[in-house]
């Protein structure tokens, strides 16, 4: 009874290797998960006692039961049907093509992630970078939300900051849920979207079995209350102008929607302006270029790139950061109403009225993002300096620009300007052109745009031209 037994070595680090993973499995990982369980109710309790919306049960739904809920649709499983009998293959197939897609559109929302981290680094590097400022929000926006109302922001497309500085200034309203395009399908941004409640979708595809997926996915979504941020030009604006609407997004949130319904939407839009856009080059230099289709190392490139000279500007004394980053929340819009007055119960519609009832609903809320764009220094010293018939000294270029400020605002425009501040606002704007060789200042002091930059202010001063515009005319 007291004879040993020996054993080979190997074996003995099998059994040991065995017995650690069976004790993390039963002992160690059911602690950790209890934990970030606990941690995780008590952010969702926290924000749900601050938020004027709600965290819905939708967004806080496992995600593999999204994904089988969104495959198994009723409308995605007759899309399935139909493509299998037009390409004459099994249905397990083309299931299997709809799994990946819903997988590959379906966020991974985390409110440990979102509110605890994603917030934070947002915060800060939104901070790091720029002045951010909530420049005006409508007394109506989200102030009394009834209970049965699914709210959409309807924002310009600025930058790829927008979705950084909108989240930031409605962290404490909603947790927004985004559409993120190609680029946000690269590692690390793809991982960190999910679990920040943004779906990955991808962009002028034809494959109408994928767009029914998609459809779905909005659909459930707004339907379920989650707070909806979509782009109204569907993509970075190359030219500053706040750009005519896709219908795609909006179009999906409003074919099931019935005024006499229980559920009513709420459209808020939301204007952005900066006075340095991080893609400026890219967007400006080439109109054909853009972030589509250029691959991971392009994307993780640049960014990279961005990150490195701008730290290194910080290092060397020589960046003096992008100036004011500034967003507006307009007047709401109840869709319930909308309809009403429009006479367009768009669930009852033809193809043809669908589409004109969504493009006008579509202008109307791009007109109020336009009412409610912020006006920034340097889109303002940019279209000073570019309506200029002569050549204006520094101190002319300063004084237009500040008697071109009172004109917007006695409009009725929103200035990105601290009250009484307008002048050291000005004078930086001027530094921050100087500065980057943008604008010439000869030895008489006569400010002159260099020539090959001048369609890099035509940009910024486009952002407010169509405010200026509607306002003259008003």
């Amino acid at each position: 009874m007291s004879s040993s037994i020996t054993l080979p070595t190997w074996l003995v680090v099998v059994v040991a290797i065995l017995a650690i993973v069976a004790a993390i499995n039963h002992f160690f990982l059911p602690g950790v998960r209890w934990f970030l369980r606990r941690r995780v109710n008590k952010v969702i309790s926290d924000v749900n006692d601050r938020l004027r919306l709600k965290l819905p049960t939708f967004q806080l739904t496992k995600r593999r039961v999204l994904i089988d809920r969104l495959t198994y649709d009723p409308e995605v499983m007759k899309a399935v049907a139909i493509a299998a009998d037009e390409r004459g293959v099994p249905r397990e197939g083309v299931m299997a093509e709809v799994l990946t897609y819903a997988r590959e559109i379906v966020p991974a929302f985390n409110a440990f992630f979102y509110f605890r981290i994603g917030y934070r680094l947002a915060r800060w590097f939104l901070r790091s970078i720029y002045h951010v400022r909530l420049g005006f929000a409508h007394e109506g926006a989200l102030a009394a939300v009834p209970p049965d109302t699914s709210v959409v922001f309807f924002i310009n497309h600025r930058s790829n900051m927008d979705y950084l500085l909108v989240t930031y200034l409605a962290s404490g309203s909603a947790a927004l849920s985004y559409g993120a395009g190609e680029w946000a399908r690269v590692w690390p941004f793809r991982a960190m979207l999910r679990m920040a409640g943004a779906y990955i979708l991808r962009r002028d595809t034809s494959d109408p079995l994928y767009r029914i997926v998609l459809q779905r996915y909005v659909q459930m979504a707004t339907e379920a209350g989650v707070p909806h941020a979509i782009f109204g030009e569907g993509k970075l604006s190359r030219n500053g102008l706040v750009n005519s609407p896709k219908l795609g997004l909006l179009g999906y949130i409003c074919k099931v929607f019935d005024p006499d319904g229980p559920l009513d939407i709420m459209l808020v839009p939301v204007a952005t302006n900066f006075d340095r856009i991080v893609e400026e080059r890219t967007l400006v230099t080439n109109v054909d270029t853009d972030f589509r289709g250029r691959g991971a190392l392009f994307i993780l490139g640049s960014s990279s790139k961005f990150v490195l000279q701008y730290v290194w500007g910080k290092l060397t004394g020589r960046e003096k950061g992008f100036g004011v980053a500034c967003a507006n929340f307009g007047e709401p819009l109840s869709l319930r109403a909308w309809s009403r007055d429009n006479g367009a119960a768009f669930c009852e519609l033809d193809k043809p009225s669908f589409h004109d009832a969504v493009a006008k609903l579509a202008s109307e809320l791009t007109d109020r993002v336009i009412d409610v764009m912020p006006i920034t220094a340097v889109p303002l010293v940019s279209m000073t300096l570019l309506d200029a018939k002569v050549s204006p000294t520094l101190t002319e270029l300063k004084c237009r620009s500040l008697q071109k400020a009172r004109e917007f605002g006695a409009l009725g425009a929103h200035i990105a300007m601290q009250e009484g501040e307008e002048e050291a606002a000005i004078d930086a704007a001027i530094a921050m052109l100087r500065g980057r060789q943008l604008i010439l200042v000869n030895d008489r002091d006569v400010v002159s745009p260099v020539p090959e930059e001048r369609n890099l202010l035509e940009y910024y001063a486009n952002s407010i031209a169509q405010l200026r515009t509607k306002l003259l005319q008003g």
